[in-house]
């Protein structure tokens, strides 16, 4: 079982940056994927980023492909997400969650993930 917490969020400029932290629990987080998703006002919850457990292999939505970055530390049991040149757009509650399965391949699929977190509000100001 992992337990995730995200922190990092806050107000913003547009074209400005924010790193996003997700510390886990747990003593699987390094065999399993994580992923950051996002849900913003009278929209449905929308991919954002993966990592494979390993760290090799990264996916990215088309939306955010270039400006955001995601990583992790499995010594740490943190995942990353560097956000720049935010935009109005990108305001959104963003949620990291945990694939729950071990050593998969990596999945954009909401429907993979579990364990998810409280969540941490991005809002950015044009």
């Amino acid at each position: 079982q992992v337990q995730v917490a995200e922190s990092g969020g806050g107000l913003v400029q547009a074209g400005g940056s924010l790193r996003l932290s997700c510390a886990a629990s747990g003593r699987t987080f390094s065999s399993r994927a994580m992923g950051w998703f996002r849900l913003a006002p009278g929209k449905e919850r929308e991919f954002v980023a993966a990592v494979s457990w390993s760290g090799d292999s990264t996916r990215y939505a088309d939306s955010v492909k270039g400006r955001f970055t995601i990583s992790r530390d499995n010594a740490k049991n943190t995942v990353y997400l560097q956000m720049n040149n935010l935009k109005p757009e990108d305001t959104a509650v963003y949620y990291c969650a945990a694939d729950r399965r071990y050593y998969a391949t990596l999945s954009v699929t909401f429907a993979d993930f579990g364990s998810w977190g409280p969540g941490t509000q991005v809002t950015v100001s044009s």
